[in-house]
C-alpha cells in the first residue's frame, strides 16, 4: 500500500478566502475558556482545546490580513490591523502547552482578532 499525499499550493489565499468563518461555536468556546476558574482537565484535553483555537485563530487572522489589504494606505484602520497581525504571529508561534493559561491565551488572541475584523469590516462614518 502506498501512502500518497496531495500538496496545496494556493499562495494567494483563494481557497481560504471562498471558506466562511465558523464564527459561533469559536465565540462559545472562546466565552467557555475565558469563564474557567479552576478548570481540572487533563493536559491534552487542553491542547486538543489550544489546538482548535490556533488553527481558528490563523483562519481569522487571514481574514483580517485579507480585508486590511483593501484598505488604502491612509485609512489607518490597516496600520492597527498589521499590529494585532504581528502580536498575532508571535504569539501563535509560540509552543502549545497543556496548560489552561495557553488555552485561554489562545481564546484571548482569538477575541482579539475578531475585534480587529470587526472593525475592519464595519462601515467607515462619511466624511463631515
Amino acid at each position: 500500500m502506498t501512502d500518497t499525499r496531495v500538496v496545496l499550493y494556493d499562495p494567494h489565499g483563494l481557497i481560504e478566502a471562498e471558506l466562511p468563518l465558523d464564527r459561533a461555536p469559536h465565540e462559545a468556546l472562546v466565552t467557555a475558556v475565558l469563564s474557567w476558574k479552576n478548570p481540572d482537565l487533563a493536559p491534552r484535553d487542553y491542547e486538543q482545546i489550544a489546538l482548535q483555537l490556533t488553527g481558528h485563530a490563523r483562519a481569522v487572522a487571514a481574514a483580517v490580513r485579507r480585508h486590511a489589504a483593501t484598505l488604502p494606505k491612509s485609512d489607518g484602520r490597516g496600520a492597527l490591523a498589521e499590529i494585532v497581525l504581528r502580536e498575532a504571529n508571535g504569539r501563535l508561534s509560540a509552543p502549545l502547552e497543556g496548560t489552561a493559561r495557553c488555552a485561554q491565551n489562545r481564546a484571548r488572541l482569538v477575541q482579539a482578532l475578531y475585534t480587529r475584523l470587526d472593525r475592519l469590516t464595519e462601515p467607515t462614518p462619511a466624511a463631515q
